[in-house]
């Protein structure tokens, strides 16, 4: 799974339009903003060093291994197998430094425009129900490809943004939220190799958990509803993959 940049990086945190997300409480800002976006960049970069250093050691000193990264990705017969965990940890693993700085990038940008919004709790929740969304996806539409990449949870907060964005009638294609997001998916759609599954499951349960994460308080969506809903919506995604592999 994969990510790109947007054509201007400040148009990802500032939209070209007059629109702005609910600003953080007092109570927030006078903690770290962006304490969980820290975080999983932090673990994303830390497994992918630990990856790529375990390959070069075991090169040097003519050891055997094996290739440490398919110990993380998801496919269907590795499921098959019992390993339930790699329905997480696909969402952990990059296969190469363009792949893994592309996505940090952009979670680096979505993470500095929406945790400090919504809070650490919600963007974490987030972040994880479109990763299960984006092993999900890549589970039905490609099976039998080893996938892995942060890309799914990002697709998924890039599709809740868009959402927030629309929610507050402005049209996403006018920000630069908005066309940086139409430009990934139709990157998606054009290169071979990337997970068109992984992208558009993160995307699509983004979507669904971002429509109430980020919805206008002048819905009045109640704080219990913007946790149960992220949770549901990984455990469906967990449900379903089981549903599928069992069959």
């Amino acid at each position: 799974m994969n990510a790109f940049p947007p054509p201007n990086p400040r148009d990802a945190v500032n939209p070209g339009v007059g629109f702005q997300f609910r600003p953080p409480s007092r109570r927030f800002r006078r903690r770290s903003p962006f304490l969980v976006t820290n975080a999983l960049i932090s673990v994303n970069v830390g497994i992918f060093l630990w990856l790529t250093l375990d390959e070069i050691g075991s090169a040097v000193l003519g050891t055997t291994t094996g290739d440490r990264v398919l110990d993380f990705v998801i496919a269907r017969p590795f499921l098959e197998q019992g390993e339930w965990w790699r329905l997480v940890s696909a969402g952990f693993v990059h296969f190469g430094l363009l792949h893994v700085g592309l996505n940090m990038f952009l979670l680096y940008q979505l993470g500095r425009l929406i945790e400090p919004v919504i809070g650490p709790l919600r963007f974490g929740l987030l972040y994880g129900a479109s990763l299960l969304g984006g092993s999900l996806g890549a589970l039905i539409v490609s099976p039998y490809a080893a996938t892995g990449g942060a890309s799914g949870a990002v697709f998924g907060i890039m599709a809740a943004s868009v959402v927030g964005v629309g929610q507050r009638g402005v049209n996403p294609l006018r920000t630069g939220l908005g066309v940086t997001f139409f430009i990934n998916v139709l990157l998606t759609l054009a290169i071979p190799g990337i997970s068109v599954g992984g992208h558009f499951g993160g995307a699509i349960i983004g979507a669904i958990v971002g429509a109430l994460v980020l919805a206008p308080r002048s819905w009045h969506v109640p704080s219990w509803a913007q946790i149960l809903v992220p949770v549901i919506a990984g455990a469906s995604c967990v449900a379903i993959a089981v549903g599928i592999v069992g069959t």
